[in-house]
């Protein structure tokens, strides 16, 4: 049954911080309605890493939201404003990216979109910002500087801190917005998403559609998703993150691993529970945090592969931590049967990255070989067919010794 325009900004305003504006939104959706036309919803990604996680999400399960009223979601990966580095949340300059980097890393963003977006073609347009700003000549960029003045690109806060600090701001940093605001130009968008840190660069879109003799997009904001730390936003770089294309295993034992109090947050943002629904799991009178948990996990499971793979997932997690068992899916790594400093061999079976991360976890008392903790990094292993390497509470490692 069709949702009346009320109900569709209800349903569109949750889990979001602001609409510039909700009436103007309003009015987007009548207009689109009576016309039998579908909205144009914008997003911009920039491919500064080859991986998307659940934060990434969020303002993606937004746009599907506008996808599943009939509109048109235009994702448009940032080949080119990568090579600028967009400034939001930064405190110093972002370092330029080589156009290697960034076509590898686009390669990837399609797919992992996919498992939120419907890729079909009457919903799903994909659009490179390389394809008209490459083109564009001096005269073009001075005619678009000409939309902004300096004072209102220093009312960004990371710009006017830097600014006040003496911190050197490159001329091609105040280029980002209006690069990303003349994108809102080309594929004439309706509505922009973004997370709050976007809000600067979306709002300057709405000036320069105006500029251009367009309607100003509407804006959304989405809340950044706390990470695994329960402190910083979620990050690839701060390793508080958790990937679309984690295994199932992984992904489980991650929201496991969150605190109670930021399940709320996470089932707001990654699952299309009810506020009566929500508010009856984080209530611990009415839910037990570890079975409110348990179904957040299996959800987000689920939305990237199926429930089946989500309930072998949460029986695994429960095997290995309820009942301090072993993993029945161990990855067998062969090795020589010659003597090993511990810190080595982890490296050896590819359970860490470095050496200095080897030793760090040894001396947190956070591996155990066959069950045994090892606080040394030096102490010396002899390697033995079926022998299980542990690393904290999720990676593992049985040794078949060469012969």
């Amino acid at each position: 049954m069709a949702k009346t325009i009320v109900e569709q900004v209800q349903l569109l305003k949750r889990g979001t911080v602001e609409i510039f504006t909700e009436a103007e939104l309003a009015e987007k959706l009548t207009e689109a309605d009576k016309a039998s036309r579908q909205l144009r919803i914008k997003l911009g990604l920039d491919p500064t890493s080859a991986d998307i996680h659940l934060g990434h999400t969020v303002v993606l399960r937004k746009m599907r939201q506008f996808q599943d009223l009939g509109h048109k979601a235009v994702l448009i990966i940032g080949d080119y404003t990568a090579r600028i580095g967009d400034p939001s949340g930064q405190d110093k300059t972002r370092p330029i990216l080589s156009p290697e980097q960034i076509e590898q890393n686009a390669k990837t963003y399609f797919e992992q979109a996919g498992k939120i977006l419907d890729t079909s073609e009457k919903k799903l347009e994909i659009r490179y910002n390389s394809e008209w700003l490459s083109d564009l000549k001096l005269a073009d960029i001075i005619m678009l500087t000409n939309c902004m003045t300096v004072a209102r690109m220093l009312e960004r806060d990371t710009f006017e801190l830097r600014h006040k600090k003496g911190e050197p701001i490159g001329v091609h940093e105040f280029l980002y917005p209006l690069m990303q605001g003349y994108d809102s130009v080309m594929v004439k968008s309706d509505v922009e998403l973004g997370g709050t840190d976007q809000t600067f660069n979306n709002l300057v879109g709405r000036d320069i559609q105006r500029a251009y003799a367009q309607p100003p997009q509407i804006v959304i904001t989405t809340p950044i998703l706390v990470g695994l730390d329960g402190k910083e936003k979620m990050s690839k770089s701060k390793g508080n993150y958790i990937g679309v294309t984690d295994e199932p295993n992984d992904m489980f034992g991650k929201v496991m691993s969150i605190s109670d109090d930021m399940m709320e947050n996470y089932f707001t943002l990654l699952t299309d529970k009810s506020d009566e629904e929500i508010a009856e799991l984080v209530n611990p009178d009415k839910t037990h945090p570890k079975q409110a948990k348990i179904l957040l996990g299996k959800t987000i499971v689920t939305q990237f592969y199926n429930q089946a793979t989500a309930d072998v997932a949460a029986a695994e997690f429960d095997k290995v931590f309820a009942q301090r068992q072993l993993p029945d899916d161990i990855p067998e790594v062969e090795i020589s049967a010659e003597l090993i400093p511990a810190s080595k061999l982890l490296l050896a079976c590819k359970l860490i990255s470095s050496g200095g991360e080897a030793k760090r976890m040894i001396k947190q008392s956070a591996v155990s070989i066959d069950g045994r903790r090892i606080n040394d990094p030096n102490t010396e292993v002899t390697p033995k067919d079926g022998m299980v390497i542990q690393v904290g509470k999720r990676k593992f490692a049985r040794l078949k010794v060469k012969r």
